[in-house]
């Protein structure tokens, strides 16, 4: 066993039934109520939930975002997860692939495509190693994959919790990196944040750098730096403790950001139902995105737990959309809503120009 595998593994086992979640928020979630209308005046099969992500036509507008990869095991859940993704018609990512570049069998475990031929997939990499690597590297990892974009991840908070954080603590060159991804793919990048959310600063330089989508991987779901806090010992644990509710909420997160144009909006981070995606949806993002949920339902039930919790996501955005008078998950931006106090006051005092993010 390696220890990259032992990472993996590490992630996958926090990430099930660790105590890995945010204590003071969820999101913001409860700070968005919708305005019920007793009368929506509309059949649910005129429903329509397709929705546009990139270049790809979605079912429903719900992403699985970046699972895993590495392990044996990692394969079996990537390829069953994949699987229900296409059986469904809603986008799925794999993990980080960096680890293939040390361990070059590892790539097993992140072809998906038997299984899931046309569903919108995601390859993965970190901001730093996509620098260092270079874009040939990179396009090496997208095409071994037959991957349809990469996700380009930011997680300068986990990386300096996470053992051996030296090693990754150089953050510089990172706008300069993604336009030089951005000009090698034709446009087929996403960048996602881990947990800890993106600003409306930083999403604007990334569209200035031509980058058509983003993850603002907010804070109210998974915390990645309590996650590498309870790998670490000594200072990074205290660290990490330290900051593990560090973050832009989710909602905040979109919500400040949704009027950025030519840039689409994924929400993760604390969307585990169907209401929670349906508010995200309100609040600006095209696509809802969950990772930690599916995989528990996953590992508690295997493929077909997978699929309940996803079907059941999907009839809730569904049913959040009937209950609004609404037919496609776009008009639910302007429906009727109250915000509570916690959120309005990121949507109000938060400075949405200049350059740092």
């Amino acid at each position: 066993m390696t220890d990259r595998f032992t990472r993996k593994r590490d992630h996958i086992a926090l990430c099930n039934d660790g105590e890995v979640g945010f204590r003071s928020h969820s999101g913001l979630f409860s700070e968005l109520q919708f305005v019920h209308n007793a009368m929506p005046e509309l059949a649910m099969d005129a429903l329509d939930l397709r929705t546009k992500l990139l270049d790809s036509q979605l079912a429903a507008p719900i992403m699985v975002t970046g699972m895993t990869g590495g392990p044996e095991e990692a394969g079996e859940i990537n390829r069953q997860i994949a699987r229900v993704c296409q059986d469904l018609g809603v986008a799925f990512g794999v993990g980080s692939q960096r680890v293939i570049t040390s361990e070059p069998d590892s790539l097993e475990t992140f072809k998906i495509r038997s299984v899931a031929p046309d569903v919108a997939l995601f390859g993965n990499i970190g901001i730093n190693q996509a620098r260092d690597m270079g874009v040939d590297v990179v396009r090496s990892l997208f095409a071994g994959i037959e991957a349809d974009y990469m996700a380009v991840h930011l997680n300068p908070a986990m990386e300096l919790v996470q053992p051996g954080a030296d090693a990754d603590s150089d953050f510089t060159d990172g706008y300069d990196t993604i336009k030089r991804l951005v000009d090698a793919f034709d446009g087929r990048i996403l960048v996602k944040e881990c947990g800890s959310g993106l600003s409306p600063q930083v999403i604007k330089r990334l569209g200035a750098a031509g980058v058509r989508a983003v993850d603002v991987s907010g804070g109210g779901g998974t915390s990645w730096v309590k996650v590498e806090a309870l790998r670490a010992e000594g200072q990074q644990a205290a660290l990490g403790e330290t900051f593990a509710e560090w973050g832009i909420p989710t909602l905040a997160a979109v919500g400040l950001s949704r009027d950025i144009e030519g840039v689409q909006l994924v929400a993760s981070g604390g969307v585990d139902d169907g209401l929670k995606a349906a508010k995200a949806l309100a609040m600006g993002a095209t696509v809802a995105g969950c990772a930690r949920p599916v995989l528990q339902a996953f590992m508690r039930d295997g493929e077909d737990g997978a699929h309940s919790y996803l079907t059941t996501m999907i009839s809730g955005v569904r049913m959040a959309m009937a209950l609004t008078g609404v037919r496609t998950p776009a008009e639910l931006n302007g429906v009727p809503r109250v915000i509570g106090p916690q959120l309005e006051r990121w949507l109000s005092q938060v400075d949405t120009s200049g350059d740092k993010g």
